[in-house]
């Protein structure tokens, strides 16, 4: 990502969410939705959020533009409601700005995308094990009768495990993916005719161009990747055991 801007001012905490994000305004004179590092599902929701938002773009899908934004310590000071306060104090420094689509809604179903449009929203899911897509939270918003595609955090859920079991991408490679309760699984094409062209799309050079984008400090070391540079390597080649093996997660059109 660009060089971080600074948040100058937290306009209000949004209660739709359990990690409490919140809108800021930045010095670039734009108004962002804050994830906040010091949530309780901590760095790895962050470094999700970049990694499949970026995919998901590359692909043609809509995602608003992420940027690093710094939290200063006096922002958390003048913060009156306890809860948010806490929150903000944990949260200085480095956190990830998403553009704020200022009057969009969520997603109801009253405005599909395309089927297309559809079906690489629920093959960037698949590829991703994002299981947040479902009717009770679609993390979808129609803005200006379009479809926009947020809220990324509970993909790549394999890297939690990091820290006792280490990187295994086989493992992740091999996990199946149910489709059944995803938001978009009426509306899509079917997948099996898109997956070569959005695979050819997500290859090594992608991947290593948005692991890239995420900042270092997001990274945290463990005893088997101790730095930055080997934990890009853990999720590039999970990323592309997945993407290699298709037969096993990606979704087949019901034939009735």
């Amino acid at each position: 990502m660009e060089t971080p801007f600074q948040a100058i001012r937290y306009v209000t905490p949004l209660r739709e969410g359990g990690s409490l994000p919140g809108i800021v305004e930045a010095d670039d004179d734009g108004t962002y939705v804050l994830k906040l590092r010091g949530a309780g599902q901590g760095l790895k929701v962050l470094v999700a959020e970049v990694i499949v938002g970026e995919i998901g773009r590359a692909i043609g899908l809509r995602v608003p533009e992420m940027r690093a934004v710094t939290l200063d310590a006096r922002i958390a000071k003048y913060e009156a409601d306890e809860e948010v306060q806490d929150l903000l104090t944990a949260s200085v420094g480095l956190n990830l700005g998403v553009d704020f689509l200022p009057g969009s809604f969520g997603y109801d179903g009253s405005q599909p995308p395309s089927p297309r449009e559809a079906a690489s929203v629920l093959w960037l899911d698949a590829f991703t094990a994002n299981i947040d897509r479902m009717w009770n939270n679609p993390n979808l918003l129609v803005w200006h009768g379009q479809t926009w595609a947020i809220d990324h955090g509970a993909a790549l859920y394999f890297h939690h495990s990091w820290p006792s079991r280490g990187s295994n991408p086989a493992r992740f490679a091999n996990q199946g993916f149910d489709a059944s309760n995803h938001v978009l699984r009426d509306v899509a094409d079917d997948l099996a005719p898109l997956h070569d062209d959005l695979a050819a799309v997500v290859g090594a050079g992608l991947i290593d161009s948005v692991l890239d984008q995420v900042p270092d400090e997001w990274l945290e070391p463990t005893d088997s990747m101790p730095d930055a540079a080997a934990l890009r390597t853990a999720y590039r080649l999970c990323l592309l055991a997945r993407l290699d093996n298709p037969s096993a997660w990606l979704p087949r059109k019901d034939p009735s």
